[in-house]
């Protein structure tokens, strides 16, 4: 195992050393351990190598704001090894860093499995508001919801160690480099570039999956050129932990029968794995516990294979418009935007696009500031103005841009310093309202 620092990932490897790695990619939540359960049958071939995401697992706390940056991390921790090829099987998140180093490094990847992935996961809104709950309640609410997004309701009664596992994985994970992941899910999208991935890759996805299932997995296929799909029976998101056998015979299938050879050199030797974890901050990472013997029998996998989406069109370079429209969504939601648009007429129309164009593509974007700094002047502004419907708007954005409660309130303190009493009493009204709604966990 290894200490990560800023720039790299905390790792660990199983296998023999002169054997060709495999990396294996965990989710959003989750740490290394969720692969427990392969890596017996995968060491017989490979060099498996798994990695923490920042501030999982007792990995150090440093957060990563895009899936290419998660990326980069890898990269760096691969080159400290001397790693220069490799094949890939990631979920979820882990499977959206797999598609970056596709996209963006063909070079180094041998082959790819995606699992429980997707070009883009839900919508922004989505994530940003699951940041929002993180930001005011702490990891709580997401922990005790997670089994019932991770796994079938059959597998979570049958194996409640492993339920209360999934829990206390996600209680141990940092707030903060949780949140940023989900900010590097909001603004992943790589639907346009699927057909420029060149790799050979299995796109694996449980048949019960909520999260991103077999719709995503299916798109995933049609916009690979080079891709199949196996789809597993009795299986939600976290389908490596609910049908290990059948995932690990997949992925010793694929990457056995699926690995392209290098461009120019083959793959370097790796040296002696790195020291282990070692320091007062980092807690004791939670294993996966034995499965009771009272789990549901598992279904074989079903595969099979999905005719290729057209090409795509090239798209065009954004204009003002374009950057506003974006920056918009990503501040007041989509949902908000749009219901905006669609209430715009022939009377109306011209002045969105002015708002979106030049208030949004032009101000907004603007590096003197961040976002967060804006929604303070924002807020301010608006309640100087009496803008009280606005002001609700403001609000929401402020919780997407970072803002916590307690710090909205300072800021309307603040207002009823300099802008009145009576106008930041109709202003904390309005806040309150929204904050509870915002910020309160869904049931």
């Amino acid at each position: 195992m290894s200490e990560s620092t800023s720039s790299t990932l905390q790792y660990r490897f199983d296998g023999p050393e002169e054997a060709p790695v495999l990396i294996l990619g965990p989710s959003l939540g989750t740490t290394w351990h969720m692969f427990d359960r392969q890596v017996p049958e995968l060491v017989k071939q490979w060099r498996v190598l798994r990695f923490d995401l920042p501030g999982h697992g007792g990995a150090p706390a440093h957060p990563a704001g895009s899936v290419a940056e998660l990326a980069t991390r890898l990269l760096a921790t691969l080159d400290s090894l001397g790693v220069q090829r490799f094949g890939y099987a990631g979920c979820a998140l882990g499977g959206a860093v797999g598609i970056e180093l596709a996209l963006r490094h063909p070079e180094r990847l041998a082959s790819l499995a995606l699992v429980a992935a997707s070009p883009r996961f839900g919508t922004p809104d989505e994530f940003r508001q699951r940041g929002v709950i993180v930001r005011t309640n702490g990891l709580d609410p997401i922990a005790r919801s997670a089994p019932d997004r991770w796994f079938t309701g059959g597998f979570a009664a049958a194996q409640p160690a492993i339920t209360e596992w999934a829990v206390q994985m996600v209680r141990t994970t940092d707030p903060g480099c949780y949140i940023a992941a989900c900010e590097a899910l909001a603004a992943f999208d790589v639907r346009p570039e699927l057909g420029r991935i060149g790799v050979p890759t299995l796109v694996l996805v449980g048949s019960e999956d909520q999260v991103t299932g077999p719709a995503e997995a299916r798109t995933l296929v049609a916009g690979i050129p080079d891709a199949r799909l196996a789809v597993v029976p009795g299986a939600s998101h976290l389908v490596p932990v609910e049908q290990p056998a059948a995932v690990t015979d997949l992925l010793v299938r694929h990457f056995s029968t699926a690995w392209q050879q290098p461009f120019d050199t083959g793959q370097t030797a790796l040296p002696a794995a790195a020291a282990p974890v070692t320091g007062p901050a980092a807690p004791a990472p939670v294993a996966m516990p034995t499965p009771a013997p009272a789990a549901p029998p598992r279904t074989a996998p079903v595969a099979e294979i999905a005719a290729a989406a057209e090409p795509q069109r090239p798209v065009a370079q954004p204009d003002r418009y374009e950057t506003g429209l974006k920056i918009r969504r990503e501040v007041l939601g989509d949902a908000h935007v749009e219901g905006v648009l669609a209430r715009a007429d022939e009377f109306s129309g011209d002045f969105e696009e002015l708002v979106t164009r030049y208030a949004w593509g032009e101000v907004w974007d603007r590096p003197g500031l961040d976002r967060r700094s804006r929604s303070c002047v924002t807020l301010t502004a608006l309640v100087a103005g009496g803008h009280l419907e606005d002001l609700a708007v403001h609000t929401r954005a402020a919780l997407r841009n970072g803002l916590t409660p307690q710090e909205i309130k300072e800021v309307l303190l603040q207002a009823a310093v300099y802008c009145g009493v009576p106008a930041a009493s109709s202003a904390f009204r309005v806040a309150q309202q929204v904050i509870r709604e915002e910020t309160t966990p869904a049931e």
